[in-house]
This record gives structure tokens, sequence and C-alpha cells, in this order.
């Protein structure tokens, strides 16, 4: 049987996808006990148009790693002529490693 955590986060992502409008990229965040990744996905073609993660940065917290992640992931969208997207946080909590993914983001010059 699903714990109560698990089953509340399902229920949060399931109510984020539904109000989510899909006609930008979509910049998907996922975090580990250790990683923090992200990636921009065009739903309409059903492909991964960017990656990036963490696991290359080797110095600083969980914090500072997970706003490089998002200056990284906007360096390459940027390459690829996008400048706005959609931010699905994947059902997390918009807070702590998430808003510091998304700070760096925007830093690096994407749109939400």
């Amino acid at each position: 049987m699903k714990n109560a955590k698990l089953i509340s986060h399902e229920r949060r992502k399931a109510r984020i996808k539904g109000k989510l409008k899909y006609d930008k990229p979509r910049l998907i965040v996922f975090k580990s006990l250790i990683s923090n990744y992200l990636q921009l996905v065009d739903d309409q073609k059903g492909k991964t148009l960017v990656s990036t993660s963490d696991l290359k940065v080797k110095k600083g917290t969980k914090m500072e790693k997970a706003k490089q992640v998002g200056i990284e992931l906007a360096k390459k969208a940027k390459e690829l002529k996008i400048e706005e997207v959609i931010f699905d946080r994947n059902g997390y909590k918009y807070h702590g490693r998430i808003k510091a993914m998304a700070d760096g983001a925007r830093e690096g010059g994407l749109k939400f």
C-alpha cells in the first residue's frame, strides 16, 4: 500500500499537468536525494530537446548545484533559440532546490 506522502505527490503532479498548456516546450524538473535533473520536452513532437544534470558539477552544495543546472540548461536552450518555456515542477513544492533550478534558468535567460 502506498504511503500518504507518495499519494499526495501524485495528486499534486496530476493537478499541475491538468492545468498546463503545451504550446511551448516544457521544462521538467526531477530531483533525487543526490542529484538534480532538468530537461526540455516538446510535447507536440514527443521529443526531448535538451537535458542536463548536476552529475558533472563537483563543487558546491545541493542548492548551488541546482542553480548551476538551471543556468546550464538555459545556455543549451539559447543555442536552440528557445526563449520561452512552461515550467513543470513535476509535483514538487516550489522551494529549495526546485526554486534554485528555476532561478538559475531565469538567470540564464529563459522566460516562464
